[in-house]
């Protein structure tokens, strides 16, 4: 039976998500979540061109594919680069006093989707080099107070479970594809 057939995105054998490693510890089980998730995003946006990339889902919404691609790429450097290293740098796709600009410029060009994938790549792959050196009980300042790094990962996590059940919905409404 395919993985269309039962409702799969695919057959558990082929799923590019399980590794066959089992994670050790805490960091490491937060950071295979948090990486399975990635590879979900990833896995949703698949074979699909810059027009379905961009299509909003329902008026008046600005949600897309696209956009949790940028929007995602965004929460990756604030949260890894801006509050773990203390940087000021804006997102890839921030600027002062826009408040959407990661959904309301996501547009159906080839330049756009390539632009927002780089980014995205670039912020994790940033992450990924910040976490190597981190230990979850460290503490950085933010917000007035301090936030430990177990917390930014668990954040992560969380902001990724709750964009991957929008891109579930938004790949249906493409194409009716379902499934984990």
């Amino acid at each position: 039976m395919s993985a269309t057939m039962t409702g799969m995105w695919v057959a558990p054998e082929q799923d590019p998500r399980t590794t066959g490693v089992d994670p050790v510890g805490e960091k490491e089980t937060l950071w295979e979540y948090l990486c399975r998730y990635r590879m979900t995003l990833v896995m949703k946006c698949e074979g699909l061109d810059a027009e379905q990339l961009s299509r909003r889902s329902v008026p008046p919404s600005n949600l897309s594919l696209l956009g949790l691609v940028r929007h995602l790429a965004n929460a990756e450097h604030h949260w890894f680069t801006r509050v773990l290293q203390g940087t000021v740098a804006p997102g890839p796709f921030e600027r002062p006093r826009a408040v959407d600009v990661d959904f309301d410029e996501a547009y159906p060009t080839d330049e756009c989707v390539g632009e927002a994938w780089e980014a995205w790549h670039a912020a994790v792959e940033a992450a990924d080099e910040q976490l190597v050196r981190e230990e979850l009980g460290r503490e950085v300042p933010f917000d007035g107070g301090t936030v430990e790094v177990r917390d930014v990962i668990i954040h992560m996590v969380e902001e990724y479970a709750r964009h991957m059940g929008h891109a579930d919905l938004l790949r249906e409404c493409i194409d009716g594809r379902t499934g984990l």
